[in-house]
């Protein structure tokens, strides 16, 4: 089969198509032949060498895809050859074919395009994880989104808004504070313009909002502490600034706050199951209802990949990086 493959690692330019065997599907996993892959800034991280795929995965970039499935690893009941599904992959998405363990697979939602159903396995089981499960998030409640015109940001300005959630969010141009309200942002900030922090504390009478989803840590750190509510929940995906930083964490006591974190590749397979199946129960019917659903900014060809990568790093983009394997 051909793949991306991306050598010893270094920049956008390392990807190169190549060709290597078929993956064999093991107990309790499907091979799919893939339609569309999503492009993730894990991969940009895996490709640069900073991100190494855990013990047993692919060592091929990709996260998530979209297509058909061909055959059945042992004691694989859940889908039959011949099914449409968009998984979660262990890695293995930049390819022609990929094992995914069947729990971590979905049905294409109704009345979207195989596309559109690639561009949502890493972004809503992210969300869900991060938002939902571990930040608690309700109704009536308020949370600043940093990213906002990410895929990832997107997507929790949606979900947040549909479950009832005062949307705050951040981003770095006019043109993304009109994305992201479009969407269902409430209050989008130009941190390019204005504080985050005083603007948030302006909107929600000087106490705070009740969670953070941050992916940039660093300068951010200290201020979202400031930014948080009595009870707050810092949710912590990633650290596009470094990680080590001086934080005075008084405040942590003061105001009773939580600060979580958390990787979605790493976790057990039963982990990642009960996330698909918490999607397909509360999520699914509301990208089939339209209410919520993934915005894609460009689809690039599999040979394309270096192209991609170029374009997520650069973040002129809003919302998802496609790449087209065997198409629709």
């Amino acid at each position: 089969m051909k793949f991306v493959d991306h050598g010893t690692g270094g920049g956008p330019e390392v990807l190169r198509p190549s060709t290597c065997a078929l993956p064999t599907p093991q107990a309790g996993e499907v091979l799919v032949k893939v339609a569309f892959a999503g492009v993730n800034r894990p991969d940009c991280l895996q490709r640069s060498g900073k991100y190494p795929p855990p013990p047993g995965a692919s060592s091929i970039v990709g996260l998530e895809v979209s297509g058909e499935v061909v055959a059945l690893g042992e004691g694989a009941t859940r889908w039959k050859l011949g099914d449409k599904i968009c998984a979660l992959t262990n890695g293995g998405a930049y390819a022609e074919y990929v094992t995914v363990p069947e729990g971590q697979a979905l049905p294409i939602p109704s009345g979207y395009s195989m596309l559109q159903a690639a561009a949502l396995p890493e972004n809503y089981f992210t969300v869900w994880t991060n938002v939902f499960q571990r930040g608690k998030l309700k109704a009536g409640e308020s949370i600043l989104i940093h990213g906002g015109s990410s895929g990832i940001g997107l997507t929790a300005i949606q979900l947040a808004h549909a479950f009832g959630a005062k949307v705050f969010c951040t981003v770095g141009n006019a043109d993304k504070v009109a994305a992201c309200k479009k969407v269902g942002a409430d209050v989008a900030i130009d941190y390019k313009t204005q504080d985050y922090v005083e603007e948030v504390l302006k909107f929600t009478d000087q106490k705070g909002v009740n969670a953070i989803l941050d992916m940039v840590g660093g300068s951010y750190m200290q201020r979202n502490l400031r930014a948080l509510a009595i009870e707050g929940r810092l949710l912590q995906i990633a650290f596009l600034q470094p990680s080590k930083v001086e934080v005075d964490w008084v405040s942590l006591m003061a105001k009773r706050l939580t600060f979580t974190g958390s990787t979605l590749r790493p976790r057990s397979a039963a982990d990642k199951a009960q996330i698909a199946n918490e999607l397909h129960a509360q999520v699914w019917p509301l990208l089939a209802a339209g209410t919520v659903a993934p915005v894609i900014y460009k689809v690039f060809d599999l040979n394309e990949a270096a192209q991609a990568h170029a374009l997520m790093e650069s973040s002129q983009h809003i919302g998802k990086i496609m790449l087209t394997v065997a198409g629709e």
